[in-house]
């Protein structure tokens, strides 16, 4: 059975915690934290601070997809048989480019060239791009991702394979409804 880690104080209190402190130290789950999931590279006015409805989504992605991907990913191909994915040293992290994207984020995107989204994923915080380490890497996620929906019977909305020339990531969204189980490619 794969580890789901227990928060202490309930859901409500800490996203509660997060919105009246915007504290970006603050745990979304066992491994992750709202810095990691509203890091950008763009300065805005708002500074990318998300609102609560993003806060809970992103709690969810973690608990419900990120934490077991990281799980998954390490006992299946990093760790050795005799390791203990609690315990070893050598447990590989998730390292998430982008997760949620303000609309402020989304404009100076678009000022400096790029192609976001209006309606993204990224902007309701139930998307996340994560940094692959070359094709292999990103097919053997999509793999665990793909059967994690299957085996848990939850679904996702987009998971796709994306590269900007040498670089890979994928992007993985998962919304509270409505969910398309979009898969793609996107080579570039």
């Amino acid at each position: 059975m794969w580890y789901r880690w227990q928060m202490a104080v309930s859901r409500r209190a800490l996203i509660n915690d997060i919105i009246v402190m915007l504290d970006r130290t603050k745990k979304l789950s066992e491994h992750f934290t709202l810095a990691e999931l509203t890091k950008t590279n763009y300065k805005t006015e708002d500074n990318n601070d998300p609102p609560l409805e993003a806060v809970e989504n992103l709690i969810t992605l973690c608990e419900n997809w990120l934490e077991e991907l990281r799980y998954l990913y390490n006992v299946l191909y990093v760790l050795r048989p005799s390791e203990d994915y609690f315990t070893s040293k050598d447990v590989e992290p998730l390292v998430i480019n982008q997760g949620f994207r303000s609309y402020q984020v989304m404009l100076k995107m678009k000022e400096a060239g790029l192609n976001p989204s209006e309606t993204s994923n990224h902007m309701r915080g139930c998307a996340v791009d994560i940094r692959c380490i070359g094709i292999e890497h990103a097919l053997r996620m999509m793999i665990i991702l793909l059967d994690m929906a299957d085996t848990n019977k939850r679904d996702f909305d987009e998971l796709f394979l994306e590269r900007g020339g040498t670089v890979y990531w994928l992007h993985f969204a998962a919304r509270p409804k409505d969910n398309r189980r979009k898969i793609g490619f996107i080579l570039k």
